[in-house]
């Protein structure tokens, strides 16, 4: 099963990319989403192959966002799709079944379209207002979280939902609570002097109702 903390990276420079996400890796995060926008092919890809080498060393997945081409040509563990990218049945089609695909949804539609087309999991929001994405879908908040995944479980619709967007260590519980899988953030560990121990916290609400 999928883990239930992804990171998404941030920083403008390959630089600043790089410290934030060896940051996170050290502090124990173990699933890499890299999200490098606005860059050139051959900066994404002096990152990616960075990144790659370190995920290996610390034996986390490794997630390219976006970047279909990019994922296959430096092998990574696979690729997340926002609503306008690449779509789901293409990027299934050129992956084939061993490589992750991960799916930006807003709606219990959008997810439905993902699962019909070999989403492996589902990105589902935002949560809240977040800085960190420019063009926002409409907020969801826990009533709209609580209401999708009701209509999934109805219509035995099962797939991995991560809560995004604006997500604090006290909405971990809550949002675990009503039946999501795990959460997908990146300000709130980039921002953090204390990463280990806020990892430690995240995972600890993440799973603890997990009987081992």
């Amino acid at each position: 099963m999928y883990n239930k903390l992804q990171y998404i990276s941030q920083g403008e420079t390959i630089e600043k990319q790089l410290y934030n996400i060896h940051e996170a890796l050290d502090a124990g995060c173990n699933w890499m989403q890299m999200r490098f926008k606005n860059q050139t092919p051959k900066d994404a890809l002096t990152l990616a192959e960075a990144v790659k080498r370190l995920c290996e060393k610390y034996s986390a997945n490794f997630i390219i966002n976006d970047d279909l081409h990019l994922m296959k040509e430096i092998d990574a563990d696979g690729v997340h799709l926002g609503l306008t990218d690449t779509k789901i049945d293409e990027a299934r089609a050129l992956l084939g079944t061993s490589k992750i695909i991960g799916g930006t949804a807003n709606t219990l539609e959008d997810i439905e379209n993902h699962v019909k087309n070999g989403c492996d999991y589902i990105g589902l929001g935002p949560f809240r207002f977040t800085a960190t994405k420019e063009k926002l879908s409409p907020i969801l908040g826990l009533s709209g979280y609580f209401d999708i995944l009701q209509k999934l479980k109805k219509n035995k619709l099962e797939i991995p939902v991560y809560a995004i967007g604006g997500i604090t260590l006290q909405d971990v519980s809550p949002l675990m609570e009503i039946g999501i899988h795990g959460i997908a953030v990146s300000g709130i560990i980039t921002e953090s002097d204390e990463k280990e121990k806020l990892i430690q916290q995240l995972n600890e609400k993440l799973y603890a109702n997990i009987i081992v």
